[in-house]
């Protein structure tokens, strides 16, 4: 199976409009266009029923406490651990493609809704849920696709796995709110084929100029 992306080559930048944060010269971040990356693949199993789709990040840091503050850095040998940017299953075996924007065009506070999502789809919670839990202005449910935001004083870039399963399941065998790692586990049993794809993204300014 082959996945192909329209937007980043494999292992090369995710552009701004794509991601959650883009880079400030004043305030270290801003906001990004928050789309959600285009998608084609082909090959395909014959005897697969659905397809799912999964981005994570697994070098976010495991201690928050250097995280976004002046005068520190996140060093590059921290432990690092797994955050899901977007869970999409149910993905039709006649759907070939994912446009650019069509899942996610813009940031929503408080999240987008779900899990019901185009063409029969369903998007589990990602991790921003967890990251704004208790926030005033941005807390709440994230379904779908919320794009990169990492650390603007990380000493590493940030890889994003864009990973398609297919399953031999018509329906993922996951309910209401689910999660990447709820995903992950319910599919264990079901994939026939899988196929990826790696961004990198920065926003720390010494790494992008370098």
């Amino acid at each position: 199976m082959k996945l192909n992306c329209a937007n980043f080559d494999h292992n090369q930048p995710i552009p701004g409009e794509f991601a959650f944060c883009i880079p400030d010269p004043e305030k270290h971040v801003a906001l990004g266009g928050n789309k959600n990356p285009g998608f084609s693949w082909s090959d395909v199993p014959d005897n697969a029923k659905s397809l799912v789709l999964i981005c994570h990040d697994p070098d976010v840091p495991s201690k928050p406490d250097d995280v976004n503050q002046e005068g520190r850095t996140v060093p590059a040998d921290l432990p690092r651990i797994d955050f899901y940017h977007w869970i999409l299953v149910d993905i039709p075996t006649d759907i070939t493609q994912i446009r650019a924007g069509e899942y996610s065009d813009a940031i929503t506070a408080r999240g987008k809704a779900g899990p019901d999502a185009p063409n029969g789809t369903r998007q589990g919670i990602n991790d921003y849920t967890h990251w704004f839990s208790g926030d005033a202005d941005m807390g709440g449910q994230y379904f779908g696709y919320d794009g990169p935001c990492p650390p603007w004083n990380d000493a590493i870039a940030h890889h994003y796995h864009f990973t398609l399963y297919t399953l031999d399941v018509d329906r993922c065998p996951v309910e209401d709110s689910f999660s990447g790692t709820d995903v992950i586990k319910a599919m264990e049993k079901h994939i026939l084929a899988k196929a990826n794809i790696v961004g990198t993204y920065t926003l720390n300014p010494d790494l992008a100029a370098g």
